[in-house]
């Protein structure tokens, strides 16, 4: 159960990559009045939270309703992981999720949507659909912790950014893009194991 807790811990960190998205969140909140930005990030994280615990819980009824198998929805996944980590480490003008020019206090999108719970989040939670109410609880206890890991990243990404540096922070993003990739792979390689199996 704690090596599950762990796995689960590390992958949601990964795809939801807070510090990746430090810059992301100053750049965003930097026309919004200092005294709003905390409420605006509690805001933003809670509502990324939501979506993805919806996912997480009607993520097979989702499936079903589209008739899309748990193979096929693994396969998908695993390649917009891999997209998302090649950005992380081949940055782009735009950054990961480009820019749509808006001005003013961000709602939903882009930081809790899709900064936070992006394609990628969306698909890995989807795949922790469970049955057993003790798995449930893990991974609910998992993305609980990894929503305290945002909040706490988040509340001080402009001291994080002034502290580390923008060059520590591309270093930093970059690393976490190279796991990504290897967890992008593994979860491909998973994907098409599982299928083989089913022939």
């Amino acid at each position: 159960m704690t090596q599950t807790f762990i796995q689960t811990f590390i992958l949601l960190s990964l795809v939801t990559d807070p510090f990746g998205n430090v810059p992301l969140f100053v750049a965003a909140l930097s026309k919004v009045h200092k005294t709003r930005r905390w409420k605006v990030v509690v805001r933003e994280c809670l509502i990324a939270y939501v979506v993805l615990l919806l996912f997480m819980f009607f993520g097979r009824h989702l499936l079903s309703a589209m008739q899309l198998s748990e193979i096929s929805l693994r396969i998908g996944g695993s390649v917009i992981l891999f997209l998302i980590a090649m950005r992380m480490v081949f940055p782009q003008p735009g950054g990961l999720f480009g820019d749509d020019g808006s001005d003013g206090e961000p709602f939903i999108v882009p930081l809790a949507i899709p900064a936070i719970a992006g394609p990628s989040a969306l698909a890995t939670v989807l795949l922790f659909s469970s049955d057993t109410k003790m798995e449930v609880m893990v991974h609910i206890g998992a993305l609980t912790a990894v929503a305290l890991v945002w909040l706490a990243v988040f509340l001080s990404a402009e001291r994080l950014q002034k502290v580390l540096g923008p060059r520590v922070m591309t270093a930093f993003e970059r690393l976490m893009g190279l796991i990504l990739t290897a967890a992008a792979v593994e979860m491909f390689m998973a994907g098409v194991r599982d299928f083989l199996k089913s022939l």
